[in-house]
């Protein structure tokens, strides 16, 4: 077994075939009451990931057996970076993958490579952070306007930041800063919080052929995968970056550099990765999409049961090199509800990684429509776009209704219970108005320009580059 791939063990003719009529057998028994989805059309799938935390639902949904409860036999491997594992998704060599949330919604609409993707599963809430060198800290940390018991009182802004990053301007020292795609959370994340404090972090044009990112930018920001976060920032070639866990662990476990914020602080409950799968593939196995949702939703309930009971556990597993492979104690210290930020500054928090609560696997409508709220405030959407494109697009994208199904059929098997999901009936796939950003602004899914018409840096109404 290598690092980059973990294998089903190949089972015998006569397991496939008897767990085939089991299932066969369980559907027809259940005809009477409940049971729509048949028989998965394509068994051997292979799925790709990213070595982050929060693809932990796909290796649980394959440690726990949830896939082969559902007559699924998966392979999970890991790849190079974001580019790599769509291409994958696309071209078929992967059947489906741990995905940026905003990789569905670009593809779909052309920005980078075109294709339509879509997603039935948001994998978590939350799980990010923000990370700068010890030389940026040093520099910040007499900004911070208040201390408490010796320890900065969070959150911390970019505003205390802007300071540190007009001094290396003014030495002719570009700000660098890494991100790991360029429709990432994180990217969109550390765009959010650098604008907070008014800092710009630069426009894209890609009518003009720059995708860059750093037009009119005072901090330039460019991507780097997420395992060579801590290196690159070693280095010296970046003096910050926005990743997930457990890359700003990594950072205080090696001295390198102080995570000073987390996406939780961002944006509380903040929408973070999803499953992806070509739209073809949904409809030319449409079973099989569905019960990669049902273990999908199970892998996401553990996680999260009992006050996250199962965490240690999940990882132990996660340690593994065919996972993250990080060490127990860098992906325990998020994992298991804490946080450190400075070497020494453990904090408590309980949702930084959130699989489950709040209705966190929903595919919601809103969701999506933030991040092309988002794509369109820097750039990445060149033009004016009507309210509706953004829920039509949203629509297209984001699918509740194969996720309503399979809850639906973990309900009826009594797996799960009706109080674990939205209420399908009168569920319209829009969070109510979220208010908790850390520039105080309210975010209403079904408004998606006037929602960007509150900002004061970035494109809104007929803006262009």
């Amino acid at each position: 077994m290598t690092d980059k791939q973990h294998r089903t063990p190949r089972r015998s003719f006569l397991k496939k075939a008897a767990l085939s009529v089991a299932i066969g057998v369980g559907l027809l028994a259940a005809a009477g009451s409940h049971a729509e989805v048949g028989a998965p059309e394509k068994e051997d799938l292979k799925f790709g990931f990213i070595k982050l935390t929060d693809m932990a639902p796909l290796a649980i949904a394959y440690e726990k057996g949830y896939f082969e409860d559902e007559g699924l036999y998966v392979t999970l491997e890991a790849q190079a970076n974001w580019k790599v594992l769509l291409d994958g998704v696309i071209d078929g060599q992967l059947d489906g993958a741990h995905m940026l949330a905003g990789q569905p919604l670009a593809a779909t609409i052309g920005f980078g490579t075109k294709a339509h993707i879509i997603t039935p599963f948001s994998m978590d809430l939350n799980g990010n952070g923000i990370t700068v060198s010890n030389e940026v800290w040093k520099l910040m940390k007499p900004n911070i306007p208040k201390m408490k018991d010796g320890r900065p009182v969070h959150p911390i802004k970019a505003d205390y930041l802007k300071p540190v990053v007009q001094k290396y301007k003014n030495e002719g020292k570009p700000f660098k800063m890494g991100m790991v795609f360029p429709v990432s959370t994180h990217n969109y994340e550390l765009r959010y919080w650098l604008a907070a404090g008014g800092i710009h972090p630069g426009y894209y044009a890609p009518a003009k052929g720059d995708i860059s990112g750093q037009l009119k930018a005072d901090a330039l920001l460019s991507v780097t995968p997420p395992p060579q976060m801590p290196a690159t920032l070693e280095a010296g070639t970046i003096y910050g970056y926005c990743v997930g866990e457990p890359w700003n662990q990594q950072a205080v476990f090696k001295g390198i550099g102080v995570p000073v914020i987390t996406d939780y602080e961002v944006w509380k409950d903040n929408p973070e990765k999803v499953f992806g799968m070509t739209n073809a593939f949904t409809e030319k196995y449409p079973n099989t999409t569905v019960r990669i949702v049902k273990a999908l939703l199970r892998a996401a309930k553990w996680l999260d049961e009992d006050n996250n009971k199962n965490r240690p556990a999940a990882v132990k597993y996660l340690s593994q090199p065919n996972y993250v492979g990080a060490d127990y104690k860098v992906i325990a210290n998020s994992m298991t509800g804490t946080f450190e930020y400075e070497k020494g500054d453990k904090r408590d928090v309980p949702d930084f990684n959130v699989f489950f609560r709040y209705y966190a696997t929903y595919p919601y409508y809103s969701d999506a429509v933030w991040y092309l709220t988002q794509m369109r405030r820097w750039g990445q959407i060149a033009e004016y776009k009507p309210d509706s494109w953004y829920f039509e697009t949203a629509k297209k994208v984001y699918r509740p209704d194969i996720y309503a199904k399979a809850a639906r059929e973990l309900i009826a098997e009594g797996k799960m219970s009706a109080a674990d999901f939205p209420d399908f009936a009168g569920e319209d796939g829009f969070r109510d108005p979220q208010t908790q950003f850390i520039d105080g602004i309210t975010y209403d899914g079904t408004r998606p320009n006037a929602y960007l018409e509150q900002f004061p840096i970035g494109l809104k109404g007929k803006d262009h580059i």
